[in-house]
């Protein structure tokens, strides 16, 4: 995956906002999933609010841009926490191959239109529709997220 698109200018400072938002319990961010995994150059925890795709019994995650800093510090640790609302789970994040992701991939413009909007507008596909993102396996990670 040497691809990489830069997310939008705007999505750092406004994760860092809804970050600190979370912090202090303030709104709907009180249950925002956030996802805490060592940097693989630094080791420092990163903490990177997420949307988690429930689809057939299974957890998943999808990086939102091919190249995106978590999907690789996700591969380097291998486990991370998942914090949703006051609990932390320690999870296993395991990437899909392209054949397996496709199904997520399919799914996600379903089931997390915000997620799939802010793709579209920031260039990743050209419209929302569910092939569209299937064609992004291969492109953009896929994780199964499993309990440790």
């Amino acid at each position: 995956m040497a691809e990489k698109i830069a997310p939008p200018r705007w999505l750092k400072p406004f994760n860092a906002v809804v970050l600190v938002a979370r912090r202090l319990g303030l709104g709907w961010t009180r249950e925002l999933p956030v996802l805490v995994l060592p940097g693989r150059r630094t080791g420092k925890l990163r903490h990177t609010p997420v949307s988690v795709l429930d689809l057939d019994g299974h957890r998943y995650l999808l990086a939102g841009f091919p190249g995106a800093d978590w999907a690789a510090n996700a591969r380097a640790a291998g486990v991370g926490i998942l914090a949703v609302g006051r609990r932390d789970e320690r999870v296993r994040l395991v990437e899909l191959s392209p054949a397996d992701a496709e199904p997520v991939l399919r799914a996600w413009p379903v089931h997390v239109p915000q997620g799939a909007k802010i793709m579209r507008d920031g260039g990743v596909v050209p419209d929302l529709e569910p092939d569209t993102f299937a064609a992004l396996a291969g492109r953009c990670a896929a994780f199964r997220i499993e309990s440790v």
